[in-house]
């Protein structure tokens, strides 16, 4: 009799456990969603920066001491315009001796004896001005810089390459300025490589096509570029698939609303931008797909 009441005891205890195990594995959904056509863009980033096309460093053709600067940065400048004087050595001297006898003479040598200009030799505008009037210069110091364009270099992994083309068109913004975005086209891969920290780039040149008011030579620039895209894809958002061995999988609602049925189901995945993923085969767009998670534990009487 105390063997069967030992086995019957036994039995409801392992009952009891069974009941609190099933209680602990109750999935309820947490998120669910179908299949809904989307624009998708599969987009990588690379770092930039502006330079000028043709950079130009104005120098004097002879030592001497600068008279008088024309110009400011920013200005733009015409071929053949008059951007400084220059006094050489020997006028400087001249001239300081006559100022020193009296304004009449000064005056007298200033006409007798003129400064030499320097003049622009290309279309552009100054990026930079380093000296100032009544300073010595030599031939070799450079007195301004002047560009002929503003465009962007940027250096591209040789793993992108592939994905670049002449003529492809791009979206950056400036590190400075989030807010100053503008689209520009690539209008030259070059053919010798780099490297960078160990890795293989090639060098990309690409014109802004409307450059912002705010920019400036050496400034840093994000560039974006859409490496595949694809309109109407059908996708669900990317969290509701699972990656395994290389096999992608969702789980799958069916049943009734009272008591749902839940299946994993491998699928085949297109083009993702990282937020959402096309599904190619595996789902219907009239299933359901959800994450699931765990109840929290129920106690049994045992624990209680």
């Amino acid at each position: 009799m105390k063997k069967i009441l030992l086995i019957f005891g036994l039995l409801i205890v392992a009952s009891t456990i069974a009941i609190a195990v099933f209680k602990s594995q109750k999935q309820k959904i947490e998120q669910e969603a179908r299949l809904e056509p989307r624009e998708l863009h599969v987009e990588f980033r690379e770092n930039g920066r502006v330079y000028p096309r043709n950079r130009l460093a104005i120098t004097p053709q002879f030592p001497g001491r600068i008279e008088e600067i024309l110009v400011e940065e920013g200005d733009a400048i015409r071929k053949g315009q008059i951007i400084v004087w220059m006094s050489s050595r020997e006028r400087a001297s001249l001239i300081d001796a006559a100022m020193a006898i009296s304004e009449k003479e000064h005056q007298r040598w200033q006409n007798i004896y003129k400064p030499a200009p320097i003049v622009a030799s290309m279309d552009g505008f100054i990026i930079a001005r380093n000296k100032e009037p009544g300073q010595i210069v030599s031939s070799s110091d450079t007195i301004l810089a002047m560009a002929d364009d503003l465009i962007v270099f940027a250096d591209i992994d040789e793993t992108d390459l592939s994905r670049i083309e002449i003529g492809l068109k791009l979206r950056m913004y400036l590190d400075a300025y989030p807010a100053e975005r503008f689209e520009g086209v690539v209008e030259h891969i070059y053919h010798e490589s780099t490297s960078v920290n160990n890795v293989t780039v090639y060098t990309i040149r690409i014109k802004p096509l409307e450059k912002p008011k705010v920019f400036r030579a050496g400034m840093s620039v994000i560039i974006t570029i859409t490496a595949e895209s694809k309109k109407d894809a059908m996708s669900i958002p990317s969290i509701f698939v699972t990656e395994k061995e290389q096999a992608k999988t969702v789980t799958i609602k069916t049943g009734t609303a009272k008591k749902p049925i839940f299946e994993i189901r491998e699928v085949t995945t297109g083009i993702t931008d990282g937020k959402f993923t096309e599904i190619v085969s595996g789902l219907n767009a009239s299933e359901t797909v959800v994450i699931l998670s765990q109840k929290p534990k129920a106690k049994s009487k045992a624990e209680k």
